[in-house]
């Protein structure tokens, strides 16, 4: 096709009625069509960007939801209430005019492992509806070595986004493990610290809010990829880790200041761990291997307990994803009614408290518990219920079973 016949495939302009047609494969656009899409383009990203979070609940209502999932923790929970509603007020105040300019508060938990702090979060988006990830601090290097880059945590939550930039944008980030990347002070090594406060560093940027390119599909970048922006200004990071030993640190600051005079003075042996962590400072975090600048872009420090029997035995059956509900609905599957004695939940409890590691033993136990019944009730349809005691967890004793016949004539 000569010059002179090129038409536009937009507008239906021939090149003589405008300055430049741009020529593709059986297809012409001009510059006019151009600078119009452009404009369009810019509109329609603007408008998105800027949308308004409507209907965001109040501080009373997240902690009320979380408690349906989370069992104790109150102090925690009640600390991320108030931050998470101050977030999205944050940035539904992008759309008012106002000289002061509201700035994002990270949050980090620090608790024994198996206290809640990754449910917490998961509990957080999954009511919020807002895209949510999860990285391990673990497994980040930094940019070029062998491990995964730190702006690879931004490509998980574009995934869980549906690759919707605007959504991704306003999503919650967990990080867990963030005691792992403590800066050595005793490493000898002529090495790098590359997992360590050389992931702290890049970590700033993006606690901060800052815009980072990242691959579509994650992995290294290289010049000739694609890549997609991001700001990190608007989502919400939440830390998370056990910092096993930062209640010595704290124990021993104490030591140094005691409270009161004489006998009344009060030292870190009178503190369990819970009321050591409740007088954690900044102080005690860069002692422990953060770096100054890393703690202040993570203001909220929530602290978890321990959990006591009584809160393991709520866990095991009070929330809406408790394991006890959770295995009877699977019995229910099969037509059969499951019944756990309280004396069986007692010793489940116990069991799980001799390991010291929290609630996340608990599916490990039951697992066990739980593991011959699974196995046999597929085989049998005269089951009618089953009743699990102390017995059959402590290994002595079967399940009592009772069938449809033995149910029919009680």
């Amino acid at each position: 096709m000569a010059k002179k016949d090129q038409i536009c495939a937009f507008c239906g302009r021939n090149a003589s009625q405008v300055q430049v047609m741009i020529s593709g494969p059986d297809v012409n656009i001009c510059d006019r069509c151009v600078q119009a899409s452009r404009q369009i383009i810019i509109h329609n990203m603007k408008q998105h960007s800027h949308q308004e979070i409507k209907n965001f609940p109040i501080p009373a209502e997240i902690k009320e939801r979380l408690d349906q999932y989370v069992i104790g923790q109150d102090l925690a929970k009640k600390k991320i209430s108030v931050v998470v509603y101050n977030h999205y007020k944050r940035i539904n105040s992008r759309l008012i005019d106002s000289d002061v300019e509201l700035e994002k508060s990270n949050i980090l938990l620090i608790g024994p492992t198996g206290t809640g702090k990754t449910l917490i979060a998961e509990s957080l988006a999954r009511f919020l509806q807002v895209p949510f990830a999860i990285a391990d601090a673990t497994t980040l290097t930094e940019a070029g070595y062998v491990g995964e880059d730190v702006e690879n945590v931004l490509v998980r939550l574009l995934q869980a986004a549906d690759y919707d930039l605007a959504a991704a944008e306003m999503g919650i980030i967990y990080i867990d493990e963030l005691d792992k990347i403590a800066r050595k002070e005793m490493n000898m090594s002529i090495t790098r610290d590359v997992s360590g406060e050389g992931v702290q560093q890049a970590l700033l940027k993006l606690l901060e809010g800052s815009l980072a390119s990242v691959p579509p599909e994650g992995g290294r970048k290289h010049p000739e990829q694609k890549l997609i922006n991001i700001n990190t200004k608007n989502i919400l990071f939440i830390c998370g880790g056990a910092f096993e030993g930062i209640r010595d640190i704290i124990g021993s600051r104490i030591g140094k200041n005691r409270i009161g005079f004489g006998d009344k003075a009060e030292s870190a042996k009178s503190m369990n761990a819970f009321e050591l962590l409740l007088r954690i400072e900044p102080d005690d975090l860069l002692q422990f291997g953060l770096i100054p600048e890393l703690i202040g872009r993570l203001p909220i420090v929530c602290p978890l307990g321990e959990l006591d029997e009584a809160a393991l035995m709520k866990i095991l059956s009070q929330p809406r994803n408790a394991l006890v509900k959770q295995y009877q609905r699977l019995m229910e599957m099969e037509g059969v009614a499951l019944h756990f004695e309280r004396e069986a939940l007692k010793a489940i409890v116990k069991e799980v408290a001799k390991k010291r590691t929290g609630a996340r033993a608990l599916r490990g136990v039951m697992e066990r518990v739980m593991c011959d019944i699974m196995f046999d009730i597929p085989s049998r349809k005269d089951v009618a219920e089953v009743i699990i005691t102390k017995g059959v967890v402590t290994g002595r004793r079967k399940p009592r079973i009772l069938t449809v016949e033995k149910k029919k004539r009680a």
